[in-house]
């Protein structure tokens, strides 16, 4: 009968070496499982740190998902992404952060730290990654995986001055897209994966602002304002919409709704469509209530000027560019007005056009859309390609809507790589 330090050699001979490449959000969650069904775990860390970028997120708070989950939240692949989050969902990663020793709490269905830090997001995964004992090489920028006769991986790749070479069993490639390149986002891992086979779904920014070509943007710099953008195509017809609180910058527009629809801009700039963007900058008023709504401005004309006539419905700033837009001066008599020219007024506000000509760059936008194609990977997140190699997080063509909705498909993602690589843990 084997004693008792036998059966330990052997447990430890027949762990199953598992790398993750990318030491970021999903990066680490794929690290902790791995380690947690067994396997010995190594992440190869091009930076000096782990998740540089989870520190950013949700202007610091990290928002690390949402009550309202659902595939469509996300653009496009959506029988997909039911699977995916009917594995691990956001019941999932309450309960995985909660194991952590995370407190979270529930804001109108984003869920945040109750302590609002970010950084406690990140201290609660790097310390159970030191508790599992998961190996961290940090400054080890990974080229390559050399398919290996005896079975597993080789990564490749540089480490200061040298190279280095890891063997694995199996490698969870989770090296993030090109957003924020200063987090260590370089896109490096889109080579890797085209190096395998794998098709790259064009990278494009995401989440980000819209540079507009009118020079007015210049006068209403500044103002928040309750509005609806929508995308139009060469025809006139809605690509997309979201409706929110609008920035209006010197150049264009930013906010929430802006953001929303970025990458469908982004895709259509670079099919180098010209891209018309309808603002409706009084999205709650039905036509009922503009023409109500002229009929009450005739009473406010005596004793008015233009300017005075037209306060109060739309922030200051962009009362006077519709005054001058509708080819008027806000010091004229208010008389000037007739029915005519105040319902031209309403609707031009609901319908104000301009063209968007760029949207913000990798460095300021917060996520990419495209990204390796997920009709070449599993739902285990395992490459149909390359067996015994698996995706997670943004080095995928998953890319989701403001509200935690892009952290969320790192837990799940991180998750699902991760019990698929380690599942089997009889290797000899």
């Amino acid at each position: 009968m084997k004693n008792d330090k036998t059966n330990g050699m052997e447990m430890r001979r027949k762990q199953k070496k598992i790398g993750v490449i990318g030491g970021g959000a999903a990066g680490m969650t794929a690290a902790i499982f791995a380690a947690r069904m067994g396997a010995e775990v190594t992440i190869l860390e091009a930076g000096e740190r782990l998740g540089q970028k989870l520190l950013s997120t949700g202007n610091g708070k990290c928002n690390l998902g949402n009550a309202n989950l659902s595939s469509g939240r996300y653009h496009g692949h959506g029988e997909f992404l039911d699977k995916c989050f009917s594995k691990f969902g956001t019941k999932e990663t309450m309960d995985f952060f909660q194991s952590l020793g995370l407190l979270i709490k529930d804001k109108n269905g984003y869920l945040y730290p109750l302590c609002e830090q970010a950084s406690a997001v990140l201290d609660v995964l790097r310390f159970e990654i030191a508790a599992k004992s998961v190996r961290v090489l940090y400054g080890s920028r990974v080229e390559g995986l050399d398919a290996l006769k005896s079975g597993g991986f080789c990564a490749r790749g540089r480490k200061g001055d040298g190279c280095f070479e890891e063997r694995f069993d199996a490698v969870i490639l989770t090296t993030g897209g090109k957003a924020m390149p200063k987090t260590g986002s370089d896109g490096s891992g889109y080579e890797i994966a085209k190096k395998l086979g794998h098709r790259i779904i064009p990278v494009v920014p995401a989440l980000t602002s819209l540079t507009c070509s009118e020079d007015f943007f210049k006068s209403v710099a500044g103002v928040r304002t309750e509005g609806q953008i929508s995308v139009l195509d060469e025809n006139g017809r809605i690509l997309r919409s979201d409706r929110g609180e609008l920035q209006l910058t010197d150049h264009g527009i930013s906010g929430i709704p802006a953001f929303q629809v970025s990458s469908t801009v982004s895709y259509e700039l670079r099919r180098r469509k010209c891209v018309e963007i309808m603002i409706d900058l009084l999205p709650s008023l039905t036509e009922e209530d503009v023409r109500r709504l002229a009929y009450e401005r005739k009473r406010l004309r005596v004793g008015r000027t233009v300017e005075e006539a037209l306060t109060g419905l739309l922030p200051k700033k962009l009362t006077a560019l519709m005054i001058k837009r509708a080819g008027l001066r806000g010091t004229d008599p208010a008389l000037v007005l007739t029915d005519g020219k105040v319902l031209s007024f309403i609707r031009e506000a609901k319908k104000l056009r301009v063209r968007a000509v760029a949207t913000g760059n990798f460095q300021s936008c917060q996520v990419c859309a495209g990204g390796v194609d997920v009709r070449e990977i599993t739902d285990s997140m395992e490459s149909r390609l390359a067996k015994g190699v698996y995706f997670a997080g943004e080095v995928l063509d998953v890319d989701g809507e403001c509200g935690g909705y892009n952290l969320q498909w790192a837990w799940t993602s991180g998750y699902l790589a991760a019990m698929a690589a380690a599942e089997r843990n009889d290797l000899s």
